[in-house]
């Protein structure tokens, strides 16, 4: 019965060719949408990390927090480090976390981040060999981007002003220390380094002191030997200093174990570093990522409004924001997946026109079918199996075309926003999309199918004969 039905659908090419495209169409892009709002909520809400609040220069606060949080738009400007100093402070009453940003730097595409420890627990994020950086100048990068990159620890790279590669090239080199653990969030693509040198690179355009407030790089950040001893886990401080004179001098690429690091240590260093940066009051940063000790403290939950209505400071909610921008791009992709529905029912409605019609031409046939014993219920299996298999045929298509076009649109997300996006990843939902497809292929061949079950044995033959 199958193979009867796949030569009555070949023989008619030009009627198959246009339903299987009219279908593929329709479950493709219905497909299509299913795969790419899938992925983006879930990275959307993944790099949320429990942020509860983001601070940073007036301006739009969705524009903040994908520029913060996400890394995928330009800053809405930089904040005195003396306006937002009570926030740094890791003994504020209301916060449990907090993460300083600099931002304004990449290096080929690839954003740097000035900023301190406390980003490494935000993210759950642990070195895969080297170093956490301690010192201006000193990198720890993201795996993706020393994957995208082929950096190793020890190489050297000139950092780009601004978001787009190659507007201008910085003249200190940075150092890469230290590479970290795939993490499966923004992190890694990140490159993390002091904000001092964000500071020290842009310092050096106006001619200005490298860190500020008459430090020097070493003053300004927390001892080297001592990061990397209490970060690489190092057995006695001899080795450590052995290490490190051996990194820095030999610049040779020595892999390490992935590191298990105390992280009450790197906690306590994360607040020293917060520490050292509340000093800096002449100086400024881009935003901050905040933590709050409880959801439910009133003082916490007003904390936004109030820095909005009584400091020169904007505080978003990344939840708030996000769930608007998922609303407003919902509302595009269920405008689209109507439309995906509709051609979907088109090509039903071409499926039945193109059984129907062909009902004329095979009269005859069906009669002889009667005549060597086929019953009346063969004739209608014979026509609702050819639907389903136009449905079936068009709904692979569909799910070929749909993934092909996400492998290519992975690729552009990847050039453009740094994102992975994946072509491969199939949904529950696209099986559900596949028992739609069947029933709409079901339905078109059901009346041309009541039509052929109906067919008069001897009014045909006579009238053929």
């Amino acid at each position: 019965m199958l193979k009867l039905s796949w030569k009555n659908l070949v023989n008619k090419p030009l009627n198959m060719a246009l339903s299987l495209i009219l279908f593929a169409l329709g479950v493709g892009l219905i497909s299509l949408l299913l795969n790419l709002n899938h992925q983006i909520e879930e990275r959307f809400n993944k790099n949320l990390a429990g942020v509860d609040l983001v601070l940073g220069a007036k301006g739009s606060p969705l524009q903040m927090i994908l520029c913060a949080m996400y890394h995928v738009d330009n800053p809405t400007g930089n904040i005195s480090i003396e306006k937002c100093k009570a926030f740094l402070n890791p003994k504020h009453p209301l916060l449990k976390q907090v993460v300083p940003l600099s931002l304004g730097d990449s290096y080929r595409n690839y954003r740097i981040v000035g900023t301190t420890y406390d980003i490494l627990q935000f993210y759950n994020a642990s070195l895969a060999e080297g170093n956490l950086w301690a010192n201006p100048m000193e990198a720890t990068v993201g795996a993706d981007v020393a994957s995208a990159l082929h950096l190793h620890v020890g190489d050297t790279f000139k950092s780009s002003h601004g978001l787009v590669e190659g507007i201008e090239e910085h003249e200190h080199d940075f150092k890469v220390v230290g590479i970290l653990q795939p993490a499966g969030s923004v992190i890694d693509q990140l490159i993390l380094t002091p904000s001092e040198s964000i500071w020290e690179s842009h310092a050096h355009e106006d001619g200005s002191s490298t860190v500020g407030s008459g430090q020097s790089p070493d003053e300004a950040s927390i001892d080297s030997s001592t990061v990397r001893q209490l970060a690489v886990g190092s057995k006695d401080s001899a080795s450590s200093g052995e290490h490190e004179g051996h990194d820095h001098e030999g610049h040779e690429h020595t892999k390490v174990a992935p590191t298990k690091y105390d992280s009450l240590t790197i906690s306590q260093l994360a607040q020293q570093q917060r520490l050292e940066l509340m000093e800096q009051t002449d100086k400024d940063i881009t935003a901050i990522l905040v933590r709050f000790r409880s959801r439910t403290n009133i003082q916490a939950l007003n904390m936004g409004r109030n820095i909005n209505e009584n400091t020169d400071l904007m505080a978003a909610s990344p939840p708030i924001e996000i769930a608007r921008l998922q609303t407003n791009l919902g509302l595009g992709a269920d405008a689209l997946k109507a439309l995906a529905w509709v051609i979907v029912v088109v090509s039903g409605l071409s499926i039945f026109i193109s059984l129907y019609s062909s009902l004329r031409d095979r009269r005859y046939e069906l009669a002889l079918m009667r005549v060597m014993g086929g019953s009346r219920g063969t004739l209608f299996q014979l026509i609702i199996t050819e639907g389903l298999l136009l449905a079936a045929m068009g709904y692979v298509l569909g799910i070929l075309l749909s993934h092909l076009s996400m492998g290519i649109l992975a690729g552009f997300m990847k050039n453009t926003y740094r994102y992975s996006f994946s072509g491969t990843q199939f949904l529950p939902e696209e099986g559900w999309l596949l028992l739609g497809a069947l029933a709409v292929g079901f339905v078109a061949a059901l009346i041309p199918a009541l039509q052929a079950r109906r067919t008069d044995i001897s009014e045909t033959l006579s009238n053929n004969g």
